[in-house]
């Protein structure tokens, strides 16, 4: 178990992006830095999400030895998350920003699909509204419903069609909107 304020160390984080370059040899720094944060934002969130407490020095993470962030673990927590949850995402957004030069916006908006799915896992994208609504650099969480399956309305792209072969993500928002809802239907069936 890796501490989550790693996340801060410009050195431990630079290292992750070596990682991640591995899995995305086509990405530049930039383009690392998303699709890292891409990963690590929906773990970082998970505690938010099912009531722990979310401040970077409470959660403790799980890497794989790739670099992959796959869970996050953090205590019970009474009080008020905004705060602390805000407080999470401005260090490492500021961080994962100053080390791979991605833009901070983006990496707000990236945080924001990353909330919206974790409660859509939980069946409580309500939750994604509350959370969201004491940080006011986070995007408004969105969703759509597709044949009465809701789906994150993603305001983020994380870009892993510049790190790979991969082809731009069913719902990614860098597609028409047409193109978009199609694709979504066919994942419904």
């Amino acid at each position: 178990m890796t501490p989550a304020v790693s996340v801060l160390d410009r050195a431990w984080l630079s290292d992750q992006l070596v990682l991640a370059s591995r899995l995305y040899p086509k990405a530049t720094r930039q383009v690392l830095g998303v699709l890292w944060w891409y990963s690590a934002s929906t773990v970082l969130l998970g505690p938010a999400v099912s009531g722990d407490d979310p401040a970077l020095d409470a959660i403790t993470l799980n890497l794989l030895p790739d670099g992959r962030l796959v869970d996050a673990k953090s205590v019970p927590f009474d009080g008020d998350p905004g705060p602390r949850l805000r407080g999470m995402l401005v260090a490492s957004i500021s961080a994962v920003a100053a080390v791979s030069g991605a833009r901070e916006r983006q990496l707000w908006a990236i945080a924001t699909d990353s909330l919206s799915n974790r409660c859509l896992w939980v069946n409580q994208p309500s939750l994604a509204l509350d959370l969201a609504a004491d940080i006011p650099e986070l995007p408004v969480p969105r969703f759509v419903s597709v044949r009465g399956r809701l789906f994150t309305r993603r305001v983020s792209c994380c870009l892993i069609y510049q790190g790979t072969d991969t082809p731009k993500c069913v719902s990614c928002p860098r597609q028409t909107p047409e193109a978009r809802m199609a694709r979504l239907i066919q994942q419904v069936g």
